[in-house]
């Protein structure tokens, strides 16, 4: 009977053996920790693309979406967002009537679904408002010169589970970057009205009144003491609003003419914006120029003196999980670009990477 019971062992353990080295651990998808770089390309020719950079890497995955779909989004790359294992990419074509959405898998790239004009018209910005649901800002069909907002635009209300568009829901003028706080999200516009519209995701509704604070004005973060940034053009001013009761608690000026801010992000403490300075110098072909600054979310001016770092971005993010700077550098719109990282305390640089065309915006997973 021992004999029985030692060859009975004996046994399972091999066949259990045997089953370890047959079961492997599934494969990693091919871009998992890293930064998806939004490459918005040159608008005329229709070539923005996504690339990916990993962390601990100096070697940019290129043009992903081309690689696994064996097509190029054929358009400019506006924005891209993640919401429970699909990715949203914003398609702006050159040509009126050829925009677009892309569904994609996240971590794959590979195409889900195409949702197109007439549905899809100028996509700006998108966000997660929920699981499987997402807003995205649309100019709608535009005209020329004086005239170009001709008409009002409106957020997309996506259903990604069913990979479809379940509502439009109005808005003033070229709508534009949104930040979530909550159940609300908070809209900006391009087109000279005066508020921050504000939507209620549980109901998918605006909610009245709207907060006035100047024309052109745009939310850009939340800090760490949940209070909402933004930048009014209007009046060249960051604005402090409380999302509790949408009083305006702060306005603080930023630098002086003829300069301007923009792109901003937020450290990963959410206690520091960065943002770029910068103008088009007349004297010199209208090139643009400037510097990267950053500021307190506790300070009460803004005076963009003493750069933080002595160099104009196009692009600009901060990884939230290592608190690295992610900077956009275009020579020009026909030539690739670089990625250059900093270390966000001290504004030294990391390292710097060739992306491709426009690298303007940063997706951290």
């Amino acid at each position: 009977m021992k004999n029985l019971i030692t060859k009975i062992t004996a046994i399972a353990l091999l066949a259990l053996t045997l089953w370890n080295c047959n079961t492997t651990d599934p494969e990693p998808t091919p871009y998992e920790s890293g930064v998806y770089v939004i490459n918005s390309g040159n608008f005329l020719d229709n070539n923005g693309s996504i690339s990916f950079l990993p962390r601990n890497s100096s070697t940019v995955i290129t043009d992903i979406f081309n690689a696994a779909n064996a097509r190029t989004f054929t358009g400019g790359v506006q924005d891209y967002t993640e919401i429970d294992g699909k990715g949203v990419v914003l398609v702006d074509n050159s040509t009126a009537g050829q925009d677009k959405i892309e569904i994609v898998s996240t971590g794959t790239f590979k195409s889900l679904k195409t949702l197109a004009a007439p549905d899809v018209e100028n996509p700006r910005f998108v966000v997660r408002t929920g699981n499987n649901k997402a807003y995205v800002t649309c100019w709608g069909a535009t005209g020329s010169g004086a005239n170009f907002f001709a008409n009002p635009g409106y957020v997309l209300v996506l259903d990604l589970a069913a990979q479809t568009i379940t509502k439009r829901i109005p808005m003033p003028k070229a709508p534009n970057r949104m930040v979530v706080i909550g159940n609300e999200v908070y809209v900006g516009s391009d087109a000279g009205d005066p508020t921050i519209v504000v939507i209620n995701t549980d109901t998918d509704e605006l909610k009245q009144p709207a907060v006035t604070v100047g024309a052109n004005t745009n939310p850009v973060a939340v800090d760490a003491n949940n209070q909402l940034w933004a930048y009014s053009g209007a009046t060249n001013e960051m604005v402090r609003i409380n999302p509790a009761n949408k009083v305006i608690a702060a306005r603080l000026k930023v630098g002086g003419s003829p300069k301007s801010p923009g792109p901003f992000a937020i450290s990963a403490d959410r206690r520091t914006v960065y943002f770029v300075n910068s103008f088009f110098d007349s004297a010199d072909n209208f090139r643009q120029k400037g510097e990267t600054y950053r500021f307190n979310i506790d300070a009460t001016s803004i005076p963009a003196a003493t750069p933080f770092i002595n160099r104009l971005f196009i692009g600009l993010g901060v990884d939230p999980q290592t608190g690295t700077i992610y900077a956009g550098i275009t020579p020009s719109f026909k030539q690739a670009g670089f990625v250059v990282r900093y270390k966000s305390d001290t504004g030294v640089l990391i390292d710097s990477v060739r992306a491709e065309i426009a690298p303007s915006r940063f997706f951290f997973r």
